[in-house]
């Protein structure tokens, strides 16, 4: 069975939302048809109830098209919070589940086609990501050996044959641009996730998109952002994600702001389990589209 997923991040409702993008989106998401919807974090910019309440809007009109699976960014994070209660989580996410529910690590299982899990790397300000770079304090982010755990125990118990899609927010390659890592102790969370079992990683942070590789054998979808925060001046950028049996399919949908609307661009085709990569030509007609 063939899954085709949409993959999209970095929203940041509030200031720096780009309404038109989010508006197409949400207008041509019925014809890509996707088997589901991976929204990989920071729906908000400061994490107030304005900008949760505009991202649940949009989280339930893409779930008229597909299941959505969500989950929380740093900018999600309520992490002023922490010098106040040093010891406990649940207040930094209070506003985040009040309007997505208490689950913030999804689990979503395509019945033949794969298997979803999310994996928390937003903590805020935390032992596990904490650096001498004032400016990351909050930003950074980290993979805890439980949350590394659990996703390995759940792809252990998913049926034999059946990809497995780890989700997370923090980017887990080095960014071209900004030539930065969304993870603290990356080689270490590098080791986790090829050894969580996991054969596709969706993740986002680092507002540029990308296609690669991660220890010869797991590929790594990096989402773009659908906001004015585009790294480099780039066009904002979502990705389809098309999950054959012996292949990985990662379609980029980049903005055309003077046209209003999100077009295919290049496609990067990878073997599944053997890392081989081909570059398709762009303005390739997306996979989703070519259903009948």
């Amino acid at each position: 069975m063939t899954v085709q997923l949409v993959h999209v991040a970095d929203l940041h409702f509030g200031v720096d939302a780009d309404i038109r993008q989010i508006e197409a989106l949400e207008a041509m998401l019925p014809d890509l048809r996707p088997d589901a919807v991976v929204i990989g974090g920071d729906m908000s910019q400061r994490a107030r109830h304005g900008e949760f309440q505009r991202a649940r809007a949009f989280v339930r009109t893409l779930a008229q098209t597909a299941p959505v699976v969500a989950i929380p960014g740093n900018h999600d994070v309520q992490w002023w919070w922490r010098p106040f209660v040093p010891f406990g989580k649940e207040v930094l996410y209070r506003k985040y589940r009040r309007h997505f529910g208490d689950d913030i690590t999804p689990t979503l299982t395509i019945p033949g086609g794969a298997v979803i899990a999310s994996a928390l790397t937003s903590h805020g300000v935390a032992w596990g990501s904490l650096t001498t770079t004032v400016r990351d304090i909050a930003v950074k982010g980290h993979l805890p050996k439980a949350e590394f755990l659990r996703v390995q125990r759940l792809f252990g118990e998913a049926a034999a044959g059946l990809p497995r899609v780890l989700v997370l927010h923090h980017n887990v390659l080095r960014g071209e641009i900004s030539h930065r890592m969304g993870l603290a102790r990356w080689r270490q969370a590098q080791r986790r996730i090829v050894e969580s079992g996991a054969d596709v990683v969706l993740c986002a942070h680092d507002h540029q998109e990308g296609a690669d590789v991660l220890g010869g054998k797991v590929v790594v979808s990096t989402a773009g952002t659908l906001s004015t925060r585009s790294r480099g001046g780039r066009p904002s950028c979502f990705n389809f994600v098309t999950i054959e049996p012996s292949a990985v399919h990662i379609t980029f949908f980049r903005w055309e702001g003077e046209r209003g609307r999100f077009r295919s661009s290049d496609t990067l085709a990878f073997g599944r389990g053997t890392g081989k990569v081909e570059r398709q030509e762009a303005g390739a007609v997306p996979a989703g589209q070519a259903r009948g």
